[in-house]
């Protein structure tokens, strides 16, 4: 069964700024070794227009678990991870399996 790391990317202060960065978090994370698939997605608001608890989610799909807790453990990630905290946006990080059908 395959794992996904999903990032739960909460509302930036400055959602344009974080725009102006998100294209290099994505191109950081794609050099995650072992990495399959990468998925990004930015949140609807509410339709009443308020916002939504996410700005973006952010999955990362690798063949196993252990290949996964390898990737999230490799000097790229760090780099990763160190962009997407220096937005100061708060996230949430989830590991899952992934179900098919």
């Amino acid at each position: 069964m395959s794992t996904k790391v999903t990032l739960v990317i909460e509302n930036p202060t400055d959602p344009e700024a974080f725009e102006n960065v998100y294209p290099e978090i994505k191109t950081l994370a794609a050099q995650l070794p072992g990495l399959q698939r990468l998925e990004s997605a930015k949140v609807w608001p509410k339709e009443d227009g308020t916002p939504t608890p996410a700005h973006r989610t952010l999955d990362l799909y690798f063949e196993t678990y252990e290949a996964a807790s390898a990737a999230v453990a490799v000097p790229a990630a760090g780099e990763f991870f160190q962009k997407l905290v220096g937005t100061g946006v708060p996230f949430i990080g989830l590991f899952s399996d992934v179900e098919e059908g």
